[in-house]
């Protein structure tokens, strides 16, 4: 008898593991949220493409436009810069007790499409919103042929 209630008593601490793994797995704002990023993940971005264009935007508040640098080369989009520290003074009679806003350096590399074409991408920043849209080669673009 009491190797069966040991073998219940196994059951139900695999049944217990099982629950926290679902639980963990499918609790709200565990995988949507932005908090699931990995530490230092700035700008979060948010890639799409259309027919025309692949479009890029990149939330970056507090980032001045100029302090943004947005290159391509070799079919790479890398979006780069620097946010300045905006917290509470850290003087003597201030302490730090969280601290969750980014500050530093960051750098974020996207892969392009091989249809995109680099020599035409355009780029606005406005309100902490960068948009970047990297047309696609004429070549590429569906078009109609005309039968003879």
């Amino acid at each position: 008898m009491n190797g069966a209630l040991n073998l219940y008593g196994d059951l139900f601490a695999d049944l217990n593991r099982l629950q926290e793994s679902f639980e963990q797995t499918f609790r709200p704002g565990s995988g949507g949220s932005i908090r699931a990023l990995p530490r230092h993940t700035f700008p979060v971005i948010n890639v799409g493409s259309t027919p025309e264009a692949i479009e890029v935007l990149a939330l970056a508040p507090g980032v001045e436009p100029a302090e943004l640098q947005v290159t391509i080369d070799k079919g790479l989009l890398v979006i780069a810069g620097e946010r300045k520290n905006d917290g509470p003074a850290q003087g003597d009679n201030t302490a730090v007790y969280a601290q969750e806003r980014f500050k530093g350096s960051f750098r974020r590399v996207i892969s392009l499409p091989d249809d995109a074409d680099p020599a035409r991408i355009n780029a606005t920043c406005r309100d902490g919103m960068l948009r970047v849209t990297v047309p696609r080669r004429e070549a590429s673009k569906p078009r109609q042929i005309s039968i003879n």
